[in-house]
């Protein structure tokens, strides 16, 4: 399955420029309120993940944070975002893995996971990814997942997706996570297609 998955994105990206996927955000605006609403210091450490070519990376070392990685299945991903980012690229701790056989070596002070976790469609690979998130996780720590909404697309890319709203999205994770808030977002596409996700944020108790 793992080959499978990185083979897929491999080929998206091997296809398609990073600013023609369709999760492409110029400027990822939920999720730097959210990081900015945890109040975490720029010291903190911080995990992309599936971040890939997203130019998140980019508005936070922009803001100074400077304990950052990025990790992606797809190495072509993680190559188009150190091209663009040059020189600051070195800044960036860069991780190719499938987030669910992830082995984190520290702990992570926040979890960014934009369109990752709505493509484990399994519940076995549901189990796998909270397991690997409790590993990652520093107490009281801050998780942000954004997926698709109920109601929202049923594929993306090709591929089955899981709708998320607060009940089920809580169930997955568990009461170590506690839901401090959800935001609603219209997605436009470049190719003015649109997609409704739903940030939530969570705090690992």
């Amino acid at each position: 399955m793992t080959l499978d998955r990185r083979n897929h994105w491999q080929k998206i990206y091997s296809d398609r420029q990073s600013n023609e996927v369709s999760w492409f955000q110029s400027y990822p605006a939920i999720s730097l309120r959210m990081i900015e609403q945890t109040k975490i210091s720029k010291h903190s450490r911080i995990i992309d993940v599936g971040g890939g070519a997203s130019v998140l990376v980019d508005h936070l070392l922009q803001l100074g944070f400077n304990q950052l990685s990025v990790l992606d299945i797809a190495a072509n991903a993680l190559d188009a975002a150190k091209q663009r980012l040059a020189g600051q690229a070195e800044k960036v701790n860069w991780i190719e893995a499938d987030i669910t056989q992830f082995q984190p070596i520290e702990k992570y002070d926040l979890w960014h996971d934009r369109a990752v976790f709505h493509f484990l469609t399994q519940a076995s690979e549901q189990k796998a990814y909270v397991n690997v998130l409790k590993q990652s996780m520093a107490k009281d720590g801050f998780v942000i997942i954004a997926s698709f909404s109920v109601g929202g697309p049923e594929k993306c890319s090709g591929l089955p997706i899981v709708q998320y709203d607060e009940s089920k999205i809580k169930a997955v994770l568990g009461d170590e996570f506690r839901l401090l808030e959800i935001c609603s977002e219209v997605h436009i596409t470049p190719s003015k297609q649109q997609q409704d996700f739903s940030y939530f944020l969570f705090q690992y108790l």
